[in-house]
């Protein structure tokens, strides 16, 4: 899967531009607030109709315009592939093919791809909301019914805490009847949300455990482990982890209707990262954390890889000036000849590897893009 033209038209600090770029590494140079960033966030945006530095749309659009727009022909299993995702204060449409798509869900997939930027090496050490993100976007790429039934959890997931904050102090007896009703449909959404977490985990642990051993030289093993709030084990099958989350919300009931908040669910749930035993959270060094964050990024590529039969796109947003020169080499050496990359940096300097030196090189500067000949 590539890229092989980007079309932006009133997107952040581009007016317009179109850009034509080839099947291997990208780079894109220039000085800080020139719009290298922008690129990088307008591919993610095809990829999953919506930005991962905001989350108000209207701070897409160029300066006093009314809309921006992004397309892209990209080249999926052999067949090419006209994507256009458009933002607006009407809201935002996706278009595959010229076709409208009425559902976000029917459109991400489209495009998949992988970002590493500075902030993911805090996908460690950060919070648990940070992964739980990491999770549910990754899944999202590849599994239309994930995102479905995430949607639904999330929906119903509001409507029960507007009705726990309307019951405090005393709830009426039909509020006590609604929430019935709202945590067995929350528990029963909750549990097909949780059981794909628990595949897609498992799966990313095959891939996470051996690259990190290659990064440490086999000296670290990392265990990636699923921390439910529910209660809840790999083992058991929906019906069952259906009835261990309800039991959960109705035996916490008091403590949320005070609280006015539901307190368990996938809401809740965690990421527990552990390198030799230890949890690298809390004691793992800033190489450590960084080294997992890495083979947690490079097991999505290979995942996704093996979900769809396709490398994804890779966007490195000025993260390798982050890395040590051995883990940059590794990197590198990942991706080199396999998948389509697009590299921020306002230096190559220092940088010195073969897939950078055979890459093509765009400059950035105030909204322009210009292709080194």
């Amino acid at each position: 899967m590539y890229i092989n033209a980007l079309r932006l038209k009133q997107f952040r600090n581009y007016s317009q531009i179109e850009l034509n770029v080839e099947n291997k590494v990208n780079v894109i140079l220039g000085e800080n607030a020139q719009g290298k960033t922008n690129l990088m966030e307008a591919v993610y945006v095809l990829a999953f109709a919506k930005s991962h530095r905001t989350s108000k749309d209207k701070e897409l659009i160029e300066w006093n315009e009314d809309f921006a727009r992004i397309e892209a022909d990209i080249t999926k299993k052999n067949h090419s592939l006209s994507l256009e995702v458009i933002v607006s204060s009407k809201g935002k449409k996706t278009k595959v093919n010229g076709l409208e798509q009425k559902k976000l869900s029917e459109f991400i997939g489209s495009c998949n791809v992988v970002m590493f930027a500075p902030e993911d090496l805090n996908l460690v050490k950060g919070g648990p909301r940070m992964r739980r993100r990491f999770i549910d976007m990754e899944i999202g790429q590849i599994s239309a019914v994930y995102l479905h039934d995430l949607t639904i959890y999330q929906r119903i997931l509001k409507q029960r805490n507007q009705l726990l904050k309307s019951m405090f102090p005393v709830p009426a007896q039909e509020q006590e009847v609604m929430l019935d009703v709202l945590t067995d449909q929350l528990s029963q959404a909750a549990a097909k949300v949780i059981k794909r977490r628990f595949s897609f985990l498992e799966m990313l642990q095959t891939w996470a455990k051996d690259i990190h051993r290659q990064i440490t030289r086999e000296k670290e093993d990392l265990v990636i482990t699923y921390v439910p709030a529910s209660q809840v084990s790999e083992d058991m099958d929906l019906s069952k982890i259906e009835e261990r989350v309800n039991y959960k919300l109705r035996e916490d009931r008091q403590n949320e209707i005070r609280r006015g908040v539901t307190l368990s669910g996938p809401h809740r749930d965690e990421l527990s990262l552990l390198i030799n035993n230890k949890e690298v959270q809390t004691f793992g060094s800033q190489g450590q954390q960084r080294t997992a964050a890495l083979s947690l990024k490079l097991a999505e590529i290979e995942l996704i890889h093996d979900n769809i039969g396709e490398y994804p796109i890779l966007l490195l947003d000025d993260v390798l000036s982050e890395l040590d020169h051995y883990r940059q080499s590794h990197l590198l050496n990942t991706i080199q000849g396999k998948v389509q990359t697009f590299v921020t940096t306002t230096s190559a300097d220092g940088i010195e590897h073969e897939t950078l030196k055979q890459a093509s090189t765009f400059y950035v500067d105030e909204g322009t893009v210009k292709q080194k000949k």
